[in-house]
């Protein structure tokens, strides 16, 4: 196969073209007579590699434009969004926004960020890191990452593939209060998922690895072992009896605990009153070791941002302090609404750091000597209206502190309530991969229904 250049960053458009084609939403807008107007414009490259049984499965260059314009009419609100940046579509774009907020209804509560809260600091992030890959670069990662998965035993008979991406992408908002400003970064990574046989029964298991900077990655032989270690480590699962037991979670699902957290604490969630937590800031929500902090200028980091999707500059935040609700998430939309300020989170959070405990995830087994550490977790049985918590899942049994054997078929059953205000313990293995940052997890208690 011939090399054929990834070409990543090479096509997308400079800065001077985003702020040019703003600028012309932007002054058409005030031509036409709106009264407030706002645009963002997202364009993105990458390569996509992925391999099956050492055959090369596809291989996809992607590259996307998007515009987004919105127009005001006062309180009347429109919105258009165009995939084609010429001149002519962008104006057709503006025309469309202005019809339609020329005959929606009135929306006490719409309009843009205040403009005194516009993000005038642009600090260097560190998060652009172009990854000079070819396509045949690629495929020789993702088959050595393949290859490491399906040598670690040889039970491991069949492979789901490995995959490996790159990607740039630059995006740019501007609206009628002067503000203009980008963000321009890189995200990198690969993985693998294989199946094992043993008997009759097949398992399958995957991992890992993603950064912005290529250098920080993990190796493609660290993860293909990982993948097919967990894997081979899954054979033989039974289900056991349902039973009260502590729960351990390890990074990467611990993560999702936090995710329910920060859905319940999101200005839509509490002005449709959708939320177990509206009107709980300054209660005890965690245990008093839980310090959850936004951290939006971290480098390299997957969630850092200078400023959110309304131009508001982020700041570093305490959510929650000694286990104590200390505000919410909110745009300016949802802040109106709520009779509050916007918080800098129109989008969502940026860096959700938890701080981490002393102990790893193998202390932590110790320490919960009989309980079930869970894997993977199934299915969506969450409501953020009342906390209720019931998910399947799979992973190993516990007994005097030490991995006993694999589990399969269990649901965990709570309330995010009480799981919250059951954290027995904090691990220090943080994982960077995503904005939220989390350690390993112990809960005291959850119902495991099994058998």
């Amino acid at each position: 196969m011939s090399k054929q250049p990834a070409r990543i960053g090479a096509d997308l458009p400079s800065v001077e073209t985003l702020q040019d084609r703003l600028s012309q939403v932007l002054a058409q807008a005030k031509a036409i007579g709106a009264s407030a107007a706002e645009a963002a414009l997202d364009a993105s490259q990458g390569l996509s590699v992925s391999v099956r049984k050492g055959e090369v499965d596809a291989v996809e260059f992607q590259a996307d434009r998007d515009l987004a314009v919105t127009l005001y009419n006062g309180q009347r609100k429109g919105s258009a969004t165009t995939t084609d940046l010429s001149q002519d579509a962008v104006a057709r774009a503006v025309q469309q926004a202005w019809s339609i907020a020329s005959y929606t209804g009135e929306d006490p509560w719409a309009g843009l960020a205040p403009s005194e809260r516009m993000a005038t600091h642009f600090p260097d992030l560190d998060l652009r890191h172009p990854w000079a890959l070819d396509v045949d670069a690629a495929i020789a990662l993702a088959c050595e990452c393949e290859a490491a998965a399906m040598a670690v035993d040889a039970r491991i008979q069949n492979s789901e593939g490995a995959e490996v991406d790159t990607g740039e992408g630059i995006s740019a908002y501007a609206n009628s209060h002067g503000f203009f400003g980008t963000h321009h970064a890189t995200n990198h990574g690969f993985s693998c998922s294989v199946i094992a046989k043993q008997d009759e029964q097949m398992q399958s298991d995957y991992w890992y690895t993603s950064a912005r900077d290529p250098a920080d990655l993990d190796s493609a032989q660290a993860v293909g072992q990982r993948a097919g270690e967990r894997t081979v480590a899954r054979l033989g699962a039974v289900t056991p009896k349902t039973t009260q037991a502590p729960v351990l979670f390890p990074p990467e699902l611990a993560r999702s605990l936090f995710g329910h957290f920060l859905g319940a604490i999101s200005g839509g969630a509490l002005y449709r009153d959708a939320s177990f937590l509206r009107g709980r800031i300054g209660e005890q929500i965690f245990t008093d070791n839980v310090q959850l902090t936004q951290q939006p200028h971290l480098q390299k980091a997957m969630g850092s941002a200078a400023f959110d999707a309304e131009g508001v500059a982020t700041i570093e935040r305490e959510l929650v302090q000694d286990g104590v609700l200390q505000g919410y998430l909110l745009g300016s939309y949802s802040a109106r609404r709520l009779g509050m300020e916007s918080t800098g989170n129109a989008g969502g959070v940026f860096n959700l750091t938890v701080s981490p405990g002393e102990k790893d995830l193998a202390a932590l087994v110790k320490e919960m000597h009989n309980g079930l550490l869970v894997t993977e977790l199934m299915g969506h049985g969450v409501s953020m209206m009342t906390g209720d918590y019931s998910r399947g899942a799979s992973g190993f049994w516990v007994e005097n502190g030490a991995i006993a054997y694999p589990v399969e078929n269990v649901t965990i059953a709570s309330n995010l309530n009480e799981m919250f205000r059951n954290i027995a313990a904090i691990g220090n293995d943080v994982d960077t991969r995503g904005s939220v940052r989390a350690p390993s997890i112990l809960l005291d208690t959850m119902k495991v229904a099994g058998s």
